[in-house]
């Protein structure tokens, strides 16, 4: 590994943008870009807007190599219209999926930064959203691991937050957000008192990575380091089995969200939820670093130190 990969591997994911965290999580030399901005793939619909345009329209797909194992590779551009899917955007994505589907990679990473559909051409993002997702059950169905990795600043909500909890299993920082509508959103619709999106405590509290990895939808909490998510990201790979059953693993999921209605459908607050998990010092827990959170979640009655 050369020196600039090195230190690209050991820098913030939370900071970097979808180029530097694909160069940064993969093996030196390896990524080979799919459609890159010199083919100049951009949406057909901004223009008529009179909004920007982006030669890869935000996202970047492509293949590499991950510390020696094959995968086809994902990474939204949050800076770019808030990582909204698009129609070529959702076309680049769902052709990366199919592409797994036939070939047959050691996993898909899908690096998401975005904040759902792009309003300034929603029906073409919505068709596009319902393709990934079908594209994504039928990686998995062909025995192709698909791991969401989240860690932006836009973290994935909307129809890739859907996306996302398609994927066999997804890995995300504190610094992540996953959620299917944002706060704003929801603040909009049943007003403040149902959640203030400007208390950015309550914000990550609910859909932060800590409380994502806590009712077990984020299968591994790392820290805000390229090289962290990698490492989580080999560890679930060399773990996966080719006769894993999808549909008996959303099954599973089903019923996971049934239940929590049943046990938590009364708390407004993660903090409610994590005192009825049995956590001692819950409100403690949004300042340990991953290692001490994971720790402290693991031990359950003991003190947050």
């Amino acid at each position: 590994m050369n020196a600039l990969v090195a230190a690209q591997s050991g820098r913030s994911f939370y900071e970097a943008d979808a180029r530097e965290r694909l160069h940064g999580l993969l093996d030196a030399d390896s990524l080979r870009e799919f459609v890159g901005p010199r083919r100049r793939m951009s949406s057909p619909h901004l223009a008529q807007l009179d909004q920007p345009g982006a030669f890869d329209d935000g996202i970047v797909v492509g293949e590499g190599r991950l510390r020696g194992r094959t995968v086809l590779v994902a990474a939204q551009q949050g800076a770019f219209l808030g990582g909204g899917v698009g129609e070529v955007h959702g076309a680049k994505l769902t052709g990366l999926l199919e592409r797994a589907a036939s070939t047959k990679p050691d996993a898909v990473l899908l690096l998401l930064d975005t904040g759902g559909v792009r309003l300034h051409e929603a029906n073409a993002g919505l068709i596009a959203i319902s393709e990934i997702m079908r594209a994504t059950l039928a990686a998995r169905a062909a025995g192709v691991h698909v791991l969401a990795l989240i860690g932006s600043g836009n973290g994935a909500f909307g129809g890739m937050g859907i996306v996302a909890r398609c994927c066999d299993a997804v890995i995300m920082s504190e610094e992540g957000r996953l959620s299917l509508s944002g706060p704003e959103v929801i603040e909009t619709v049943r007003g403040v008192e149902e959640f203030d999106s400007r208390d950015r405590a309550l914000v990550w509290r609910v859909t932060g990575g800590k409380h994502r990895y806590l009712l077990g939808e984020a299968r591994r909490l790392v820290a805000d380091r390229i090289d962290a998510f990698a490492d989580a990201a080999c560890a679930l790979i060399d773990a996966h089995t080719e006769n894993h059953d999808p549909l008996a693993a959303l099954e599973h999921e089903h019923a996971a969200l049934a239940a929590r209605i049943s046990d938590y459908g009364d708390c407004r607050d993660g903090l409610d939820i994590w005192r009825l998990m049995g956590l001692r010092d819950p409100e403690r827990l949004p300042l340990l670093e991953a290692d001490a959170f994971i720790q402290a979640v693991a031990e359950r009655s003991a003190p947050c130190t």
